[in-house]
């Protein structure tokens, strides 16, 4: 279906814009050499239908884009099909694909956009591209629709993919639809449960009890990220319980050396971008450091028992004045049974935020440092440390305890002192010697440094030394041992949802946990439709009897399946490697395939799926491309493997907001008057709104129907507008009103086209007919020199733009100056044809700015193409490399001429056009021929008669500048 709006061109062009009828008549082609530049031979019937033809025509995108996706379809342009499977030839450019929510926003009409211009530009080259798309389609808000509306999920899903659809392929993209995939198609998700009992087979996939955050409305378990700081649901906003239930986990935790290692494959040539390595390396979290033991004390009794802390810091030891425990420490739980007012407190900690400052002191017990032991130890070391329970540790992340150094930890500063206002904040070591052993109250030292005195016996050494030092010696009396940690934690996947991938386990009592067998793959969803009329919430198949029932594979027993279904993270961490083979009924994909279209070359997505659904897409990736469905060739490694080769993450798109300046109130659109669009006004009051950009969303009345757009201005000068108003990696402010810039380029370079229709081509490559056109040069009449001048600026400019365009299309991010270049080629080429360029040449100008626009405005480019070569296929179609290369002619079109700046006394006085200095030319004979050509213009003598440029031969000074391009006399 196409959506249809207002025309957007014109019928007749614009005067300004119109050449001569002389200048628009078609020249004859000649032989090269000087006879190219003779007067034209003037063809009066031709320049009248040239002309007529001309006026008829009008540029209409939208019609442009009805006109070329029927005329692909019919055709079945699809580039992505054409060629083999050699790697060295092809090309896999992939856009994160979406979830279907049933409605396309801008963000996503920008990450396709920019995912069908970088495929365009690849098979331009030649090369064979790969452009699927496909659907996230899994997930709890098709569950949570499915209850508010009484309907299948499954039905509401297609529903929405439709109409997405529908909205895709308005926007002129090129995707692959041979190779679509849903991940709620039991054709896909059969292959990941396929996989996941790969992933049992070798231990990969387990069960364990685990504490996780569970929504009691939803009634089903949630990961960290779904809820808020204050510890609600994302979705119902409940408030979260935490629950020990028995879940399935992937063991991502052993391929975390490989994961940490690779990132710096990643980093090489910026193939990954800084901040997602970095937030990858965070996530991952490795330390290399020491658990230490503090001895527990009761009425200064030793219990003969301590507390073990993890810290990457033992060159702070001395410093440490307090414990923090997690809620789950052992020591916590154990007081907790006979402590009402410590299971109060544990009780309130799900709702306060990871960074509040609240804190419970354990009565009664205290810790002491394991160096008081030592007799050179200062006294303030020795104290007894206090003990707290806060919500800032993490039970499962080290040992549930953290040492308090709020001399040189700004999270400890801060809650010490929030507890200890009045205390002081001990400093253990700092930036060197000379320094003060006092800190800034509110910026402790966190960096390596010097021991102070505050160190005893290790005073003066560096921090890294006395750290060393420190754990040798607890390690000789057994309180400490060097030990390594990550932050990483083992992948949680079990949800207590209906919409999601059935887990193909069936438990036996007397086998335990057994994999469903390869023959009754996939495990399908049930029809449960009266769940979703009776809008009922929690998990349909925990009672769904007739389903869960079932015998055991093994033994013939009676046995029940495992009702839990995966987190959707699983879906999208292999559903690119589903793309290269999506038609494979046996198994995920083929190892031929693997082999040939994978790692994928160029992967497109937000910056918000930095951490989560890459790192475990890299996991899957390395465990699936070194298992059974891949036979290795010789020995390999999960090291040798990432899946994305590149990625790009681009910009978030704001929009434009207007607020009351009165009360800061959001204004919806029929409140503002625009009728002066540089002055905005509040419709009630008069008073002039505030402007500002901020992310699109239905509360500042600020969203973007990007189909609405497409409809109103046409999808090309819509891809293009929005690819020009900022670079890929940087916020788009959405500016309607800007988009009047790129249909006038539009409708410059279509003027073109429309005035070259009918021109022959040169005969020969353009280089070959530029020099054979040189070697005239020399004879030429000052009429042929001003055409060949011309032709030669023109041609320049041809070889410098497709040089940046071919490195912005290349580079990605740049795509914004792409466009900018293309304008101003435009232009070029508008001046040549008034300064009397050859129209032939100026043909092959347009040629190669259309195949290099055409990745951005292929409808319109399409239109052009066939209007200037009315014999050539589809630009898509040819099969073959169209996109312009340079061909070696810049040196040969060097200028004649260049423009020279003439200042006295370092102030400018009149510019001048001489002859270009030969190369040759250096020094004193470069100055003295510059002052000759300079003099010898009618500008110089003129103002010599004035008076206004004394004697050059009485300046103390000449001094040149840029090879002639500034010459300052100084008298």
């Amino acid at each position: 279906m196409y959506v249809c709006g207002r025309s957007i061109g014109r019928s007749v062009p614009r005067l300004g814009s119109v050449r001569p009828l002389s200048s628009i008549i078609l020249q004859s082609r000649c032989r090269p050499g000087a006879a190219a530049f003779a007067s034209p031979l003037r063809l009066v019937a031709a320049s009248v239908d040239a002309w007529r033809s001309y006026v008829d025509s009008k540029l209409d995108l939208l019609s442009l884009d009805q006109k070329w996706r029927q005329r692909w379809a019919t055709a079945n342009i699809d580039a992505n099909l054409k060629g083999g499977d050699k790697k060295e030839s092809s090309q896999y450019v992939l856009p994160m694909f979406p979830y279907p929510s049933g409605t396309l926003h801008l963000g996503h009409l920008r990450v396709y956009t920019i995912a069908d211009v970088v495929a365009r530009f690849h098979t331009l080259q030649g090369r064979n591209v790969t452009l699927p798309m496909g659907w996230d389609a899994f997930g709890l808000p098709a569950e949570n629709a499915a209850i508010e509306r009484g309907i299948n999920p499954a039905i509401w899903t297609k529903s929405n993919i439709d109409k997405m659809k529908q909205q895709l392929d308005v926007m002129n993209g090129s995707w692959d639809w041979s190779r679509e995939l849903a991940t709620c198609d039991p054709a896909f998700y059969k292959h990941t449960q396929k996989i996941f009992l790969l992933l049992q087979e070798k231990g990969l996939a387990y069960q364990d009890e685990a504490e996780v955050n569970y929504d009691p409305v939803d009634k089903t378990v949630l990961a960290n990220e779904q809820v808020d700081a204050n510890g609600l649901s994302w979705r119902s906003g409940a408030k979260v319980e935490k629950r020990k239930l028995k879940q399935w986990f992937l063991r991502i935790s052993e391929f975390r050396d490989s994961l940490l290692k690779d990132l710096e494959a990643l980093d090489k040539d910026g193939a990954w971008p800084e901040r997602v390595l970095a937030m990858q390396k965070n996530w991952l979290g490795k330390s290399i450091g020491a658990t230490v033991k503090f001895p527990i004390v009761t009425h200064a009794k030793d219990l003969h028992k301590s507390i073990e802390v993890f810290t990457s810091r033992p060159d702070t030891l001395f410093g440490v004045q307090y414990l923090a425990l997690a809620s789950t420490h052992p020591l916590v739980s154990r007081v907790a049974k006979t402590d009402p007012d410590l299971q109060a407190f544990i009780d309130t900690l799900p709702a306060l935020p990871p960074d509040s400052k609240v804190g419970f002191l354990l009565p009664h017990l205290r810790a002491v440092n394991p160096l008081a032991y030592h007799e050179d130890t200062p006294e303030a070391t020795k104290q007894s440390l206090p003990i707290y329970v806060t919500p800032y540790v993490i039970g499962d992340y080290g040992e549930g305890a953290v040492m308090g150094v709020p001399g040189h930890d700004v999270r400890d500063n801060a809650f010490w002192k929030a507890h200890h206002y009045d205390s002081p904040v001990r400093i253990v070591l700092a930036a060197s010697e000379n320094d003060t052993t006092t800190a800034i109250p509110n910026e402790p030292f966190v960096d390596h440094g010097i021991m102070t005195e505050h160190s005893g016996l290790y005073k003066g050494k560096t921090s890294q030394e006395a750290g060393e030092e420190l754990v040798t010696l607890l390690e000789s009396v057994e309180l400490a041992k060097r030990v390594e940690r990550w932050r990483l934690r083992d992948w949680l996947i079990s949800r207590q949802r209906y919409w999601g991938t059935p887990i193909p386990i069936i438990h036996c009592g007397s086998c335990g946990a057994v994999p469903v067998p390869d023959k009754d793959l996939p495990v399908v969803l049930p029809e449960v439709d009266e769940h979703w009329a009776e809008k009922k919430v929690g998990n349909p198949l925990e009672t769904l009897d007739e389903w869960v029932n079932t015998s055991c594979p093994k033994c013939g027993g009676e046995a029940k399946r495992d009702t839990d279904t995966m987190d959707t993270f699983v879906d999208s961490s292999w559903y690119y490697m589903r793309f290269i083979d999506p038609h494979n009924k046996d198994a995920p994909f083929s190892a031929e395939k693997a082999k040939s279209k994978l790692p994928v070359d160029i992967y497109i997505g937000g910056v918000e799926h930095a951490i989560l659904h890459l790192l475990y897409a890299r996991f899957i990736y390395k465990f699936l491309m070194t298992s059974s469905l891949v036979p290795p060739e010789g020995e390999t490694s999960p090291d040798a493997y990432e899946p994305f080769k590149r990625l790009i993450t681009q910009g978030m798109v704001h929009g434009k907001t207007y607020s009351d300046p009165s009360t800061g109130r959001f204004l919806k659109p029929d409140e503002v008057d625009l009728s002066t669009p540089s002055r905005p006004t509040v419709i009630a009051t008069g008073e002039q709104a505030n402007v500002s950009f901020e992310k699109m969303s239905k509360s500042k009345y600020n969203g973007v129907d990007p189909t609405g757009f497409i409809g109103q201005y046409g999808a090309d000068a819509t891809r293009a507008h929005m690819l020009f108003q900022a670079p890929v990696s940087e916020v788009l402010e959405w500016d309607e009103v800007k988009i009047a810039g790129v249909t006038r380029w539009l409708n410059r370079l279509y003027d073109l086209v429309v005035r070259l229709q009918g021109a022959e081509p040169l005969s020969t490559p353009p280089k070959v007919y530029f020099e054979n056109s040189a070697a005239a040069v020399a004879s030429m009449s000052a009429e042929e020199l001003a055409r060949w001048d011309a032709n030669a600026a023109m041609w320049r400019d041809v070889q410098k733009t497709i040089t940046s365009v071919t490195a912005s299309y290349n580079k990605v991010y740049a795509l914004n100056t792409a466009v900018s270049d293309l304008m101003s080629l435009t232009n070029t080429i508008a001046a040549a044809n008034d300064n009397g360029a050859d129209v032939s040449v100026q043909r092959e100008a347009v040629s190669a700015l259309l195949r290099m626009a055409a990745p951005i405005t292929p409808a319109f480019a399409e239109e052009c193409w066939s209007i200037l070569s009315p014999s050539s296929p589809s630009l898509f179609s040819q099969g073959k490399a169209v996109f312009p290369v340079v061909d070696g002619s810049e040196e040969l079109l060097r200028a004649r001429k260049q423009t020279c700046a003439v200042q006295v006394n370092g102030k400018l006085r009149f510019v001048v056009e001489i002859p270009k200095p030969s190369a040759e030319l250096k020094g004193d004979q470069l100055r003295e021929w510059l002052v000759e050509q300079i003099m010898g213009t009618e500008e110089a003598k003129a103002r010599r008669e004035k008076g206004s440029l004394g004697d050059v031969a009485e300046a103390r000074k000449v001094i040149v500048v840029k090879g002639g391009k500034v010459v300052n006399f100084v008298f």
